[in-house]
């Protein structure tokens, strides 16, 4: 990997005129704005379908688009909405954070409009992305109309015949719900027909994209529903034991994910074909795919279903590099990251170096004093990814605000803040003028925003994936001063 630097910055974080940051006219204003700056790398989170609690990281399909990115602007140009009966609906009254109640009581709507009025003059191309799709789009359309027609309940909770997918069932449910299979197949092709569109504009501009892959799928999926035997599931399709991490940084009584473990000695019986198949996939989306949670693949944390907390669980052995290089080998032309944050043992570390990814540091967790972190610039290794935060990190500001008196202190000697250059942009410089071969900075940093402008506060259920910029934000003057420290350490 070059040297370079990028932002982090989630589409859900885009200026729009409906609610929540899109695949628009925004999107292309930002590459416009990271080409001005001289950043390389764009990273996204997760763009998978958000269900329940809004977060990308439990995503009800490893493949889908979410419909919340179609930008409707574009459907309007095309005539497939009218952009008067668009601006008429609330889609919230704050435009600097997502309001997921509104966006959901109105984007089906709409979107059903554009598929009545766009599927006849789209026929072909969508024949055509169906057929290049159909190993994962099927299944997932006609879960979607399935959960629409029991009232958005889990799948577990669904008459028997489709719950257990008999053929008789599958073949009852594609006949009864055939238009709305059709509509959520238009939605997916509208969701690539844009993204493809965008990624080949910042390619244009010379910005590569950086993807996140949650390591695990949530329970109420179309991949659980559709391929149980995948997953640790009991007799009756349930889970005995769910996801999480221990106690750490971030909570004291750890993060109840609550998704449903792999049954890797299944998986292992066919080469992890569904994970070789996944990794494609998001090599089609992404240039660079991160692996969130890469240290699962070692060993994880695996919690007892109906606990409150994550404290009552056990470590599970990983697959290892038995999957790791199965990746490698089926996608070798798919970069990827390995996300090694977390309690690191001499196993993982073994595994990210057996595995010969790049793994990740972060500032904000070496800023104490008396202790040399890995984190700490002056221990950098090149082969790294480096960033100020996260976006399950505090912004620099909120960081700086909260910390304590002597880590504030700590990081002001050993980065020389002032307040004359800015203390968020000292801290970026942190990471800037270090020797790892990519600097990552999330938007929140360099626009010098306080902790309420967090994106995500682990294991926190609520008001979490808000954050949005506000037009006028990304001016010319913030680009030029990026551009300069992108220049001055060798990463423009």
């Amino acid at each position: 990997m070059k040297r370079s630097s990028g932002i982090l910055c989630h589409i859900s974080s885009l200026p729009s005129a409906y609610g929540i940051g899109t695949l628009g006219r925004a999107a292309y204003d930002f590459a416009d704005f990271l080409a001005a700056a001289k950043q390389r790398y764009w990273q996204v989170l997760p763009l998978g379908p958000t269900g329940y609690g809004d977060s990308p990281y439990q995503c009800s399909s490893a493949f889908a688009g979410n419909p919340y990115f179609i930008d409707l602007s574009l459907l309007a140009e095309r005539g497939l909405l009218d952009e008067a009966a668009l601006s008429a609906l609330d889609w919230g009254s704050d435009p600097a954070n997502v309001d997921y109640g509104k966006i959901y009581a109105h984007r089906s709507a709409v979107l059903h409009e554009a598929f009545q009025r766009g599927r006849a003059q789209d026929a072909g191309a969508v024949r055509e992305f169906r057929q290049q799709n159909r190993d994962w789009l099927e299944g997932y359309a006609l879960f979607c109309a399935v959960k629409a027609h029991f009232q958005m309940r889990s799948w577990d909770a669904w008459d028997e015949d489709i719950r257990l997918r008999t053929p008789e069932g599958i073949e009852k449910y594609r006949a009864l719900l055939s238009e709305e299979i059709e509509y959520h197949i238009y939605v997916q092709y509208l969701f690539f027909s844009q993204w493809n569109a965008l990624r080949d504009y910042l390619h244009r501009r010379g910005i590569s994209v950086i993807g996140d892959l949650p390591i695990y799928v949530p329970y109420d999926s179309a991949d659980v529903w559709e391929h149980p035997k995948l997953f640790a599931l009991d007799g009756a399709r349930r889970p005995g034991l769910v996801a999480g991490v221990p106690p750490d940084y971030f909570s004291r009584t750890g993060q109840l994910w609550g998704n449903p473990l792999y049954d890797y000695a299944r998986m292992a019986e066919d080469g992890y074909l569904w994970w070789r198949k996944r990794i494609a996939a998001a090599g089609q989306l992404f240039d660079v795919v991160r692996i969130d949670h890469f240290r699962g693949f070692d060993s994880y944390w695996a919690v007892p279903f109906g606990e409150t907390t994550a404290v009552n669980g056990r470590w599970m052995e990983g697959p290892g590099m038995a999957l790791v290089g199965a990746l490698k080998e089926a996608c070798p032309e798919v970069s990827i990251i390995a996300e090694d944050l977390g309690f690191l043992t001499p196993s993982v570390r073994l595994l990210l170096s057996q595995s010969g990814l790049p793994g990740m540091r972060v500032l904000q967790f070496g800023l104490h004093p008396g202790e040399d972190s890995m984190h700490l610039p002056h221990n950098c290794i090149r082969h790294c990814v480096y960033y100020t935060g996260t976006h399950d990190n505090d912004t620099v500001q909120g960081w700086l605000d909260s910390a304590s008196p002597e880590d504030v202190a700590f990081a002001v000697d050993y980065l020389n803040l002032s307040e004359r250059e800015g203390l968020c942009f000292g801290m970026a410089r942190g990471v800037w003028a270090s020797v790892a071969d990519l600097a990552l900075v999330q938007i929140q940093d360099v626009l010098e925003l306080p902790g309420s402008a967090r994106m995500n506060t682990p294991g926190t259920p609520a008001g979490n994936w808000r954050f949005r910029l506000l037009p006028g934000m990304l001016n010319e003057g913030l680009a030029k001063r990026m551009a300069y420290y992108a220049a001055l350490y060798g990463r423009g």
